[in-house]
């Protein structure tokens, strides 16, 4: 009998395992939210730096790209330093 009811405890404990597992499980929904928080994040400085450093550009006389450059890179590293701590949350 002892055998039968420490083979009926773990049967039971892995049940519940699973079932935890089920419910703690990021829904699809969930995890479509949460890559799009970070690409927003990413984009976002990129985006913001290129049109600034574009209309620092157009007030330089002659053809210039250097601001443009200059603030897309910043807006790179802005965006991964963003990614990065949200990601460590």
């Amino acid at each position: 009998m002892n055998h039968h009811q420490e083979l009926r405890k773990q049967v039971e404990q892995q049940a519940r395992r699973m079932k935890q597992a089920e419910k703690d499980r990021p829904t699809l929904i969930g995890q479509t939210i949460y890559v799009g928080a970070l690409g927003i994040m990413f984009v976002l400085p990129l985006v913001g730096g290129a049109y600034l450093g574009r209309w620092l550009d157009s007030m330089a006389s002659g053809y210039s790209v250097r601001w443009t450059i200059s603030l897309i890179l910043l807006g790179v590293f802005v965006g991964m330093i963003n990614v990065y701590y949200f990601i460590k949350e």
